[in-house]
């Protein structure tokens, strides 16, 4: 049992009738020589981690060394007169917590990279409280979204610097619309449509941080790309269907990486980095 795309990862599980989730645990079994049991604690363990990310987040108390992020996440959680829509509003928060925690150098999950490690625990956390999961539910919906960031890694690339925030937190958000469907209890063509939608409709975004740092617009940047997995895994469960197949999301995704000049890929060279007041936020911070 193996797969090297979305197309064959989906198959497979439609051919086993399973989740997809079993189909990369299965297949992780195959390959590392793990037992099942040692595979799932370490997954399990990841959980745990992102749960204790999202709650230091949470209490406000974490800051930067640049000082330029904490403190989001709070603010917009003891603020109880915005715009209707709870669930949604905790995922922001989820998704701020965990990058002000990556920012104030706390200890988070790299999945799929530290800039976008707010984007998975926020909507897979989040999504479990609403619904009452078990942890073991979500432990599986973490190998979803690992199975599908496994192929991009594979077939294009994670990292900003080669591709972009497009490959950061655009992968991370469809990886988190992925697990979010298989959470909800969509088909595993649901979780590819998921996959796709939320990808390619994030393709292009630049990777410009402030001097250089994973904070400015990093950690709100990880609240937005949140809030569109779930978009898109709404539109998935509805039977909305990406017209682009996910590897050939995946495909152009790698395509406008290449074309994308070095300056928008992490070097802060262009973009928000070279706004007057980026500029002046390097200068303040060098000397």
């Amino acid at each position: 049992m193996d797969y090297a795309t979305i197309k064959e990862l989906i198959e497979l599980a439609e051919k086993e009738g399973l989740p997809i989730s079993e189909v990369v645990l299965r297949v992780e079994i195959g390959e590392t020589e793990q037992s099942r049991e040692e595979i799932w604690q370490a997954m399990l363990e990841n959980l745990g981690v992102m749960r204790e990310s999202v709650a230091t987040g949470r209490a406000g108390q974490i800051k930067s060394p640049s000082g330029l992020v904490g403190g989001d996440a709070l603010k917009l959680r003891v603020n109880n007169t915005l715009i209707p829509g709870n669930f949604y509003r905790e995922v922001i928060i989820n998704a701020l917590a965990v990058a002000e925690v990556n920012a104030g150098m706390g200890k988070i999950v790299a999945g799929p990279t530290a800039g976008s490690s707010g984007i998975i625990p926020a909507v897979v956390l989040a999504l479990g409280e609403h619904l009452q999961l078990s942890d073991a539910q979500l432990t599986a919906g973490l190998f979803t979204a690992a199975g599908l960031g496994n192929v991009v890694a594979k077939r294009a690339t994670l990292a900003g610097a080669a591709g972009g925030c497009q490959a950061e937190c655009g992968v991370a958000s469809a990886m988190a619309a992925g697990a979010s469907v298989e959470l909800c209890g969509g088909n595993p063509n649901m979780v590819g449509q998921a996959f796709a939608l939320a990808l390619k409709n994030l393709l292009g975004l630049a990777c410009d941080p402030v001097a250089g740092l994973v904070e400015v617009p990093c950690v709100k940047r990880n609240g937005f790309a949140a809030s569109h997995a779930l978009t898109a895994a709404q539109m998935a469960l509805a039977g909305i269907e990406s017209i682009i197949p996910p590897d050939e999301v995946i495909e152009a995704m790698h395509q406008i990486g290449c074309l994308m000049p070095a300056s928008l890929k992490e070097t802060a060279l262009a973009g928000l980095a070279v706004t007057p007041t980026g500029l002046a936020i390097k200068e303040r911070l060098n000397q």
